[in-house]
Order: C-alpha cells, then structure tokens, then sequence
C-alpha cells in the first residue's frame, strides 16, 4: 500500500506529529489530490489549542489546499485528473436541511470541516468531496493558497460589512492583507488596526495602501462606516463599537474569539449592527475568484516545509508573520 507524509494531531495541546500514511482512496463523489501547498490558518491554531470542539481525532489539519487531482472516486467527472483545485474549510455540507435548502449552506446542520473533522491538507494527498473543490487560476500554489480560507472568509466578512466607504480592519494578518487589497481597488479607505506597538505590522498596512494604521487601543482619526475584527479577542467588539459611526457595522471574521466583555448599550444603540460570519458557501469562493479576475492582490507569504508544520503554527501563535504561512508539500 503507498504511504504518504503527514502531520498528524492526536490531541489538542500536543505538538503535530510526523507520520507515514497511507494514501487515501477516494469514495463516491471524491477526489484524490495531490498537495502542493497548503496555508496555515488560525483556525488550525485553534484546532491544536484545543479551542475548537469535538475534533476528529487523530486528524491532519489544513483546509487551504492548492493541489492538483490525481483519482476519481465513483460518480464523479469533474474535476477532471490533472486539474489545479483549491480544497477550503467547508469540506461537505447535507443538502437537505433547512439551510442547505434556503442557500445557507455555511450553516448546515450536519456539515465536515476540511482539517477538523475530516483530514486536511498538512500531507502529501488528501481527498476531496468534488463539489467542494474550486477550480484555481494558473500561479504559484503557494501564493494561491492563502485566498482559500484568509480570502475567502475574508471576502464573505467584507461583503457582510456593506459598502460604506471607510473600512476598520481589526487583526493586520493574513485575511486582512489580501482584504485590504480588495477595498483599496474598490476605492474604499482602510484603517488598519495591530497589536499596540506592532510597528512593523502597521507599516505593512500602509505599504498596502491603509490610510492610517495603529494600535487597536487606538481611535481612527475619523468615525468608521464598518469594521472588520479578525483578531480573536473579545475585548476589541466594544473597541469596535466605539470605533464605527451610527448606523456602522461590526463584523467578527473569527470561528472562535475570546469572551466578549460587557458593554454599555449606547455604543450599540443609533443603529449600530454587530454581526458574526460563520464558514463559507461555494457561492463566496465563485465570488472571490471572479472578483480577483482582473485584480492585482498579492499574498505576501512565508514558506515552511511540511516538516516545519509547529515552527509555523508557533509563529502565527505568536505574531511573528506578515501575510501567511504555507507549507510547501
């Protein structure tokens, strides 16, 4: 039977552990895919901190695949072998409850995560249900692989925030570079919000053409019409609140955030909205593609061989990227 490389959790807290596997084989409505590349998200440090509930265990994390197929499982045409596809975190959905059925999909009932209750992209191959596989432009896999969960969830948050002219982005790393991008083709002005006393973060923020950038214990020099958290504390949605002007929209980019803290009713109150975006759709990852059709956003990336897996978990953990890490497979 061949074996591939892998990365393996066996339970939260732990470290990943190196191991040979087998090559997984496809079933109905599958695909192979040999992995390229695969983008380290914080939600897979959630995942290995045990901040995520009810993992499948042991699980090979990643859910921003670049890969190309290599097997068919039965039933399946498309996509066909030899193809580039991006594998992202929603892995599967139903179909048949009331959210897959009124197009809400990101919320199903009973749905598999990509790198969380399914195994991911953190190895050689993995498989794929077909439907959920996003045919990819041609371009390096690397630098593809950061818009399959930071773009995508990106997207989906910015979409979600309306089109107010002055966007806050609270969380300067990987979604909000290539957002940032995005809002600054689209002719919107982004306030850039880091760690205080993160210079270098917020001088990348201006470099990709942020209008101010500062520490998120600061105010923006001017009201905002919607802000963005994608860091996951809980402290910064009062922050937030406080930030937008009436009428303004708040939206938490995050699967898991730190408790929120109480706050008073007036910084919610003249209309203000506050919001969460969960998962993704298929119709989000069609829409960012056509959207960066035409577009220049560059992934500003870091590169570690899959071997390197905790090296960069550990620099997400601690700050100590701008843009993405990818493993290179």
């Amino acid at each position: 039977m061949p074996t591939m490389r892998a990365m393996v959790l066996d339970a939260p807290g732990r470290p990943l552990r190196p191991a040979e596997l087998p090559v997984p084989e496809p079933g109905p409505g599958e695909v192979l895919v040999r992995v390229r590349a695969c983008g380290v998200c914080r939600t897979d440090l959630h995942l290995v901190d045990g901040e995520l509930p009810n993992p499948k265990l042991p699980v090979v994390p990643g859910h921003e695949i670049v890969g190309e197929v290599v097997a068919l499982g039965p039933g399946v045409e498309e996509p066909h072998p030899g193809q580039k596809v991006g594998v992202p975190w929603l892995g599967r959905t139903c179909g048949v409850c009331r959210f897959c059925r009124s197009g809400r999909e990101n919320l199903c009932d009973s749905p598999l995560f990509t790198g969380y209750t399914r195994d991911g992209g953190y190895a050689e191959y993995t498989v794929a249900d077909a439907r959920f596989c996003f045919p990819l432009p041609e371009g390096d896999p690397v630098a593809l692989a950061p818009f399959l969960c930071a773009g995508l969830i990106g997207f989906r948050a910015y979409r979600t925030a309306g089109e107010g002219k002055r966007l806050g982005i609270y969380g300067f790393g990987a979604a909000a570079h290539i957002l940032a991008q995005i809002a600054r083709a689209d002719g919107r002005e982004v306030y850039a919000f880091t760690r205080p006393g993160d210079t270098a973060a917020q001088a990348f923020a201006r470099e990709l053409g942020a209008s101010w950038a500062g520490g998120s214990d600061e105010l923006p020099p001017v009201p905002l019409d919607a802000a963005i958290v994608f860091a996951p504390v809980g402290a910064l949605v009062p922050v937030a609140l406080r930030a937008v002007d009436k009428g303004g929209v708040v939206v938490l980019g995050g699967i898991h955030m730190s408790d929120i803290p109480s706050f008073p009713y007036r910084i919610l109150w003249e209309e203000r909205v506050l919001r969460s975006v969960a998962n993704l759709t298929r119709e989000d990852g069609a829409g960012l593609f056509a959207r960066l059709r035409g577009l220049k956003v560059a992934t500003h990336t870091r590169p570690f061989a899959l071997e390197e897996a905790n090296l960069a978990l550990a620099a997400l953990r601690e700050g100590r990227l701008q843009g993405a890490a990818v493993l290179v497979v």
